[in-house]
């Protein structure tokens, strides 16, 4: 009898001593780090052989430009933790347009760069693809001038300084506000500078005008004061022309990297939801990131449509015609001289798979 309770407690002791070794193997840790029981699971309504396995971590390299347009969906993605959710590891890098960016995209530098309007033509030339959209419509560009020069309205820049980023945004608002005008280039005296030194240069007098974006509108309207004048805008051209801003890749990286697109598509989506509900705090939240005055990011928030996008991504007609209206713009203006098919430089079928993904885990 002794013997038979000996061998009971034996044995119970060599399960007890089983449960205790194999406790750690029902644990999990997920991407915060926390973990989590496998029985934890199981109660949730999950078993293991339905768990999808974990998304191996990628890291990106993402160039941006230090303003609400460029850089707002980005953080918030970072901020709100999204990026992590698709097991992605973002390496951010400031650039000051979107051909620099595109220049560091060829040799190796970065892997995907947010864009403004202007730097989408080197993308219909075949520099570069589209994978996600990233607003419809930019309402930042815009030609400012100094009062004290003797301007108040465009025809006024005839024979004036004015200074522009040739191959940005900035080119094309110029443009624009010229052929409205019934000027070109030719009738005024154009000055190549970067949109940042455009703001001192303008406070000093060094030009009587400049072709530039927010925010350096706003700090140039306080700077200015009374002297500040608008000459034309994004908003003046709405109603016929759309100026969408985008992430883009090499031909090289999406070919080799589609599922890391894919991820970074979803993440961008969830990012844009949280970007039109919070627009305030994502502003004040950049200004941090950026380095820049809490007030002049919030002054900058209505810069763009940030509600359409979220009304049209999982449509793959709308976007593309949103594109193709873009089109219209380089041609209008001589820098595009015949359409091109957007399937050519967009990749409509990652935006797809990236907004189904967003879908399904929102």
């Amino acid at each position: 009898m002794k013997k038979r309770m000996l061998s009971m407690v034996l044995a119970l002791a060599m399960m007890l001593t089983l449960v205790a070794c194999g406790g750690d193997k029902g644990k999990t840790e997920s991407s915060s780090g926390e973990m989590s029981s496998a029985s934890e699971s199981v109660q949730a309504g999950e078993s293991s052989s339905e768990k999808e396995p974990a998304k191996e971590q990628k890291t990106v390299r993402v160039a941006y430009m230090p303003n609400m347009g460029s850089a707002s969906s980005l953080f918030t993605a970072i901020d709100q933790g999204y990026f992590d959710e698709v097991g992605l590891k973002v390496e951010v890098a400031e650039f000051e347009g979107g051909p620099a960016e595109i220049t560091a995209m060829a040799s190796g530098d970065i892997d995907i760069a947010q864009i403004g309007h202007g730097a989408h033509a080197l993308c219909i030339e075949g520099q570069a693809c589209i994978f996600q959209m990233d607003s419809t419509n930019s309402l930042a560009d815009e030609v400012v001038a100094n009062k004290e020069k003797g301007i108040t309205k465009a025809e006024d820049l005839k024979g004036k300084t004015v200074a522009v980023a040739s191959g940005t945004s900035s080119e094309v608002i110029l443009k624009q506000i010229l052929a409205k005008a019934n000027m070109t280039e030719d009738d005024i005296k154009v000055v190549e500078m970067a949109v940042d030194g455009m703001t001192t240069a303008l406070v000093a007098g060094q030009i009587d005008a400049a072709a530039t974006w927010s925010p350096n509108t706003v700090t140039l309207k306080k700077s200015l004061g009374d002297n500040y004048v608008s000459l034309g805008s994004n908003a003046d051209f709405a109603d016929k022309a759309t100026f969408p801003a985008s992430f883009i890749t090499t031909k090289e990286y999406a070919e080799k990297n589609k599922d890391v697109l894919v991820r970074f598509s979803a993440a961008i989506n969830k990012a844009h939801v949280y970007r039109e509900a919070n627009i305030e705090e994502v502003a004040k939240s950049l200004a941090k990131h950026l380095d820049a005055p809490e007030e002049t990011m919030v002054a900058s928030v209505g810069e763009g449509d940030w509600a359409t996008i979220n009304k049209i991504c999982g449509d793959m007609e709308a976007v593309k015609k949103v594109y193709e209206i873009q089109q219209n713009v380089f041609m209008d203006s001589g820098r595009i001289k015949e359409k091109v098919d957007p399937n050519s430089y967009v990749l409509f079928d990652v935006m797809e798979e990236g907004y189904k993904t967003f879908n399904e885990n929102k």
